[in-house]
């Protein structure tokens, strides 16, 4: 399946200023694409791009003053299959676990493991390990959780989701995700492209880029997502990290007003 992808965003930027930004589709994922996602900025340039502490691709980006604009279009070749589901998949003891997965069970901005750790194990203790852990988890988020765009604000925690019952993607993937790591189940947030593929067509909706989270289990990282909680099609992963604090799309040093946001993610007909 191909899929067209890209966005236009646009910003205004009163006094020079420098941007990060993980708006580039993910290192793993780069033999998918039929041509490059280079970002093409007007109003400002890219002084570099690398690969951070995470694994995602970061472009450092300079403003003057004035309308910023960043954009990309590109073509992604995906499987067309939903995502994988796997009820046998094993959890690993902690003390099995690869090092590298130990960072995915602490607490991080958004995820305080520390004050939710009785709750989850009231809640979810009595599930059997592995992946029916997991799936009590995401019934219990979709289940309890509104999702509504009113509800969004920056400074959201996970325990903030839990007492207000209400929030966005990235709120419902927050919470999951805390959970996860009380359990000792290594999450990882995380960001990308997500069109309404192979699905009935949702009522209209601001246009965005979507959370998801990522479990380690039976020896690999599976995709679930605690807002839909169903399998979807045509992910395109940009980032990953241990909240949205590490897979942030625009992080700004200096002052800037978001004023156009329009992201494309079509499948391409046969």
């Amino acid at each position: 399946m191909l899929i067209q992808c890209g966005f236009d965003i646009e910003f205004d930027v009163p006094e020079p200023a420098t941007m990060l930004t993980l708006l580039r589709v993910h290192p793993s994922l780069r033999q998918q694409l039929h041509q490059p996602d280079t970002l093409l900025v007007t109003g400002g340039e890219t002084r570099d791009e690398f690969v951070n502490e995470f694994g995602n691709l970061a472009s450092r980006v300079t403003a003057g003053f004035g309308p910023l604009h960043l954009s990309t279009r590109f073509v992604a070749e995906v499987s067309g299959e939903p995502d994988a589901v796997n009820w046998n998949a094993w959890q690993h003891p902690v003390e099995a676990l690869p090092a590298e997965t130990l960072l995915y069970l602490l607490p991080s901005r958004y995820c305080e493991v520390d004050l939710m750790t009785p709750i989850a194990w009231d809640l979810f203790g009595h599930l059997p390990l592995g992946w029916p852990k997991v799936q009590g988890i995401l019934n219990w988020v979709h289940e309890k959780v509104l999702f509504g765009y009113r509800f969004a604000r920056p400074t959201k925690t996970a325990l903030d989701t839990f007492n207000e019952r209400t929030g966005v993607c990235r709120d419902f993937q927050h919470l999951a995700i805390t959970f996860c790591r009380c359990l000792n189940i290594p999450a990882r947030y995380a960001s990308g492209y997500l069109g309404d593929i192979g699905i009935p067509p949702p009522p209209p909706s601001p246009m965005d880029f979507s959370a998801w989270f990522e479990v380690y289990l039976d020896d690999r990282w599976w995709t679930c997502d605690a807002r839909h909680n169903q399998p979807r099609i045509g992910r395109i992963l940009m980032s990953t990290g241990r909240d949205a604090v590490d897979a942030a799309i625009t992080t700004t040093f200096g002052s800037s007003t978001l004023k156009d946001f329009v992201i494309i993610t079509d499948e391409i007909p046969a």
